[in-house]
């Protein structure tokens, strides 16, 4: 990234207030350089289409809008040329959107980018994919009404005064498709290590806990590790972490994204995301 980054962001929700609050807490008055929201709504230098978001001329973009506007927008943010770092990494779940953001990718060169703080554990999930992993869980938890207007509540019941409830086990994809406000971290567990198909996915009700919680446990030739990630929520929005923001803006600022197009690649039991959609 050149000393002065020009960032722009897609949507401008809590992650998005949080992540241009604190550019201007570090005095960096010039950014965001755009802001694309829908038509109507403010937001910094906000733009309403994605032409006048490329014509912003950012050398990055941080989507925190959701699964559909990472549809809508990064395959032409990419084929532009320009690195998009994605919070919504659940998307990449659905082959069809995975190879077409893998195609976007190679043919305008820019790179598709997982922010490496979003997950305490990630580089390690890495570095031990090399060496090679056998399991990988993830455990998700959260209090009953962090999984409220989800499927959980088709599930079990979220009044239930039990301590804790486990309503999903499965793999990391099939946790993104049933709940993708809620899983993406455990596709980025996936991509870091042995795959979104082969990552066991706990999501669990429990009342042990007043803010989200996640755990990743691993074991193979490395050895083992667990990491326990207790994250405060966000003030305005229970289901994504305070910290998510934060790590958006400094893999933009810091360029210290991971290049989805080579997690999986260099190791005999891992796949990269655009392999996954080749053969689907």
């Amino acid at each position: 990234m050149p000393a002065t980054t020009r960032i722009a962001m897609i949507g401008y929700g809590a992650i998005g207030m949080e992540i241009a609050g604190a550019l201007a807490r570090l005095g960096e008055a010039g950014n965001p350089v755009a802001t694309l929201v829908r038509p109507g709504r403010q937001a910094p230098r906000g733009v309403h289409d994605v032409e006048a978001l490329i014509a912003a001329r950012p050398d990055v973009v941080i989507e925190c809008a959701g699964h559909q506007a990472v549809r809508d927008y990064v395959p032409a943010l990419l084929d532009a040329g320009i690195d998009c770092i994605v919070s919504s990494i659940g998307v990449l779940a659905d082959p069809e959107m995975s190879g077409a953001l893998a195609a976007a990718e190679r043919d305008g060169g820019g790179q598709l980018l997982l922010p490496a703080g979003a997950i305490a554990g990630l580089d390690g999930l890495v570095a031990a994919a090399l060496a090679g992993i056998d399991t990988v869980t993830y455990t998700s938890y959260k209090p009953p009404y962090a999984w409220r207007g989800t499927l959980a509540e088709t599930v079990i019941d979220l009044d239930d005064p039990a301590s804790e409830q486990i309503f999903f086990e499965g793999s990391a994809r099939d946790a993104a498709a049933q709940y993708p406000k809620n899983a993406n971290v455990s596709v980025a567990v996936g991509l870091a290590g042995i795959g979104i198909d082969r990552t066991r996915v706990r999501l669990v009700s429990s009342r042990a806990v007043g803010d989200p919680m996640g755990v990743i446990e691993a074991e193979g030739a490395f050895g083992r590790f667990r990491f326990d990630i207790l994250a405060l929520a966000s003030r305005s929005n229970p289901k994504t972490s305070a910290l998510t923001g934060y790590s958006l803006l400094q893999c933009a600022r810091l360029g210290i994204g991971l290049p989805l197009a080579h997690l999986g690649m260099d190791h005999p039991t891992g796949r990269s995301y655009d392999s996954w959609s080749e053969d689907q």
